[in-house]
């Protein structure tokens, strides 16, 4: 019977030590102003609500100066490569998996490359950002695979950090329209 028992209890750690193993755990990683580039437009990444991450399954990190930037870059190399996804929370930008956040669109709304969407970490703070702002569409993960990704002109917020890259998108409105709809 003892030995029955031992073998029971080595038996339950270590089926709970396997559980743990072949499960990737990603996370957020700090921003660090002086020397982090967006993946896609070559700007400057700030340590503010725009800034949003993804961690490939490899374990490689990428981050962005706008959500729609990281967009971009999923519609480049696929979600399938993808491990993790992160954005902020606009008002505290405290770190939010991608598709637990809540988002606002308007095409007013300035961000670094003008997708105009803003994340939050639950629909009612953002339902009350949209009724302080009387503008806004409220939209999930799930919705942004259908939203059409335009950037707006004149709706660019280059703030004091940014500096154009001679690889980043034109601003004479030309090119201003990207649809990557369905990449996530």
């Amino acid at each position: 019977m003892k030995q029955f028992a031992a073998a029971s209890v080595f038996l339950m750690i270590l089926i709970v030590m396997l559980s743990g193993c072949g499960k990737e755990k990603y996370a957020a990683v700090p921003i660090n102003e002086a020397t982090d580039k967006c993946a896609i437009c070559n700007m400057q990444v700030k340590d503010d609500a725009f800034a949003t991450q993804l961690t490939t399954k490899e374990g490689k990190n990428y981050k962005f100066d706008d959500l729609g930037c990281m967009n971009e870059w999923v519609g480049k190399y696929g979600i399938d490569t993808v491990g993790a996804e992160f954005v902020r929370d606009y008002n505290t930008k405290e770190w939010i998996n991608y598709d637990k956040a809540t988002y606002v669109y308007d095409a007013s709304f300035k961000t670094p490359m003008a997708y105009g969407i803003y994340s939050f970490k639950d629909k009612s703070t953002a339902q009350t950002f949209i009724d302080e702002q009387k503008k806004g569409k409220l939209m999930s993960a799930a919705d942004l695979k259908n939203h059409t990704w335009e950037r707006a002109k004149g709706a660019m917020d280059m703030g004091d950090m940014h500096s154009h890259d001679s690889s980043a998108p034109s601003e004479s409105g030309s090119d201003m329209k990207t649809d990557h709809s369905g990449k996530h």
